[in-house]
């Protein structure tokens, strides 16, 4: 597989290592872009992985109200100590990504937290989408693997671009406020709301009863 330089410099984006280890990450790996992220953290050029194993116990949970009240984000993010969990600029990361979840709606906070159920659902349905397209079966798995991407980038955090700047994802502007404060920081957890959510459903429910009632009078 050819690299580009659009593949490199999302590689760099999201491990901070240099251009050439970039390079050379994605060239040992066919272009796979997670093996090479894990080929230059076994080789300790990832600036973010080194800090990876230390403990993020501080930080502080925000929250943002948006459209007038239609939309709630909780959002708990962590870093090492107290004193960056202070800063403004720590904050405003802390917003942003609040602001994100308002946006984008994620599901889930990374790739490792989608849950082998939903992955197995969502291989069957863009399998049998592939196919109903008509698209020869020894490719379709391989469709598959690159639509699988994109379900990543639509339901995890961390692989959403990021909305005030989609030319970088999520993940890649944690790793750049990891640089910067030379501290662990990551997104624990979150919650999003949205009013009148599952109303609709209670709704339907309601009207079919009523239509069975009337049906059986």
């Amino acid at each position: 597989m050819q690299v580009t330089t659009a593949m490199v410099k999302e590689l760099r984006e999201r491990t901070q290592a240099g251009m050439m280890d970039c390079k050379n990450a994605l060239v040992a790996n066919d272009g796979d872009m997670d093996k090479a992220i894990e080929y230059l953290r076994e080789k300790g050029l990832a600036a973010s992985a080194k800090k990876a194993g230390r403990v993020a116990s501080e930080g502080m949970v925000d929250s943002y109200i948006h459209m007038g009240g239609k939309i709630g984000v909780l959002v708990e993010v962590n870093c090492e100590t107290d004193f960056v969990a202070k800063t403004d600029t720590f904050k405003a990361l802390v917003h942003d990504i609040a602001l994100q979840i308002a946006a984008s709606n994620p599901l889930f906070v990374s790739k490792a937290d989608v849950p082998q159920d939903n992955l197995d659902k969502e291989r069957e349905i863009l399998r049998a989408q592939a196919l109903n397209e008509g698209k020869p079966e020894k490719i379709v798995d391989r469709m598959v693997d690159g639509r699988i991407e994109k379900y990543y980038k639509e339901v995890c955090l961390l692989e959403q671009p990021f909305v005030k700047n989609p030319d970088i994802t999520v993940e890649a502007l944690i790793n750049e406020a990891i640089l910067a404060s030379g501290e662990k920081i990551s997104v624990r957890r979150f919650t999003r709301y949205e009013r009148g959510e599952g109303i609709e459903k209670k709704v339907s429910d309601l009207a079919a009863e009523i239509d069975q009632l009337t049906a059986k009078a």
